[in-house]
């Protein structure tokens, strides 16, 4: 094992391979605050990639309901429950990894499901965290709560799939940090199963090899965004390619929701996996249920999203208004007066949107088409 810099964590970890990072990373950032459960992402992922024999029951791409939605069954509270005390000291990480907590003859703490945990991607779908009682009035956070909680492989720093694999079938590019896996080599052992603590590698039954998210590479060769990112109707997603920690670049847009605000969070942290996928934590949640699950900069998050409501962070309102606003991946944003403008990597405009939606009052009676409005706006 060998001791790598993990950033999320605050301190170095142990991982099978020495430290090593792509010339750019991929990365995406999701805003929790306006996913509407739609599953158009999942939708387009699975017509575009997993419609063959054998991934049936495949979603690269899943949207769960958060308290008691898994798929599959179990895949983070399974995990959670032997990786034992996770103690946060400030933003240091005092806890063990899946890596640390292994013991001295494995790699990695991990399980694999059964067969029919696979079987129910929607459980818990609208599922409150608990009953609505007679009397029951909206506040913040929440009395009874729920969020959806779409998922797809994080492309992650240091991934326990590659680290697992016996067959080194298992790779991260150099140029973007995509992970894949190379079918001719993998001989379906499902050891990166085991050890994904995100369940996101899936075995085909078919052809016998493990398969999972590959980022939608041929489109990001082309600087297009992810079928997942491109299909979202609730404009909740914003894909592009992150700076190292030490090393944060403030105009552009994953950098300056991670680095710089600190909005953007990666989902379980403590497993030590450096994921590259963020959320925005959503705000009517409890903090306590944020903190387990997206580290200790859960409450900061909410209370800077909470001042973007409110017109004090104008630069975040911005970069939310150009998700899903083009197809194209943006790497640099710029706020020019009461508009935001996207830049690809070649610092060609790509879009250009308001910081503020303009808001239009139509007539309530249309003389013209003798008609009521009863919406307005």
């Amino acid at each position: 094992m060998a001791d790598v810099y993990n950033w999320q964590l605050g301190r170095k970890m142990e991982y099978i391979y020495e430290e090593h990072h792509p010339r750019k990373q991929i990365s995406w950032v999701y805003d929790l605050n306006k996913c509407i459960g739609c599953h158009t992402c999942s939708l387009g992922c699975k017509t575009t990639w997993t419609s063959g024999r054998g991934q049936e029951y495949m979603f690269w791409n899943s949207v769960e309901t958060k308290p008691y939605g898994y798929w599959p069954l179990g895949w983070d509270v399974r995990l959670l429950e032997v990786l034992g005390v996770q103690e946060w000291k400030g933003d240091k990480y005092n806890g063990k990894t899946i890596f640390e907590a292994a013991g001295p003859e494995k790699a990695f703490l991990g399980f694999l499901p059964e067969t029919e945990d696979w079987a129910y991607p929607n459980l818990g779908e609208d599922d409150l965290s608990s009953p609505v009682e007679k009397g029951s009035h909206f506040s913040l956070p929440h009395i009874a709560w729920m969020f959806y909680f779409p998922r797809t492989c994080n492309h992650c720093t240091y991934p326990a799939c590659l680290a697992a694999c016996p067959r080194k079938a298992i790779y991260k590019r150099e140029e973007d940090g995509v992970v894949l896996i190379d079918q001719h080599r993998c001989r379906g052992y499902r050891e990166c199963i085991r050890a994904c603590p995100y369940k996101r590698p899936m075995f085909n039954t078919v052809s016998k090899v493990s398969e999972k998210c590959i980022a939608c590479y041929p489109a990001l060769a082309e600087g297009v965004q992810s079928r997942c990112v491109v299909n979202c109707i609730g404009k909740i997603r914003i894909q592009g390619f992150k700076n190292r920690h030490d090393k944060p670049d403030p105009e552009n847009p994953i950098d300056f929701l991670v680095h710089f605000k600190k909005i953007g969070l990666p989902i379980y942290p403590q497993f030590g996996l450096e994921p590259n996928l963020y959320y925005i934590p959503p705000i009517h949640v409890p903090i306590p249920y944020l903190r387990q699950m997206f580290g200790p900069g859960a409450a900061q998050a909410v209370a800077t999203y909470q001042r973007m409501r409110e017109g004090k962070e104008p630069e975040i309102q911005a970069i939310l208004h150009l998700m899903t606003s083009t197809e194209y991946i943006v790497t640099r944003f710029l706020v020019k007066g009461s508009e935001v403008i996207g830049y690809d990597e070649k610092q060609k405009e790509v879009v250009r949107v308001p910081v503020r939606e303009p808001i239009h009052v139509r007539p309530h009676y249309d003389e013209k088409l003798a008609v009521y409005r009863h919406n307005i706006t």
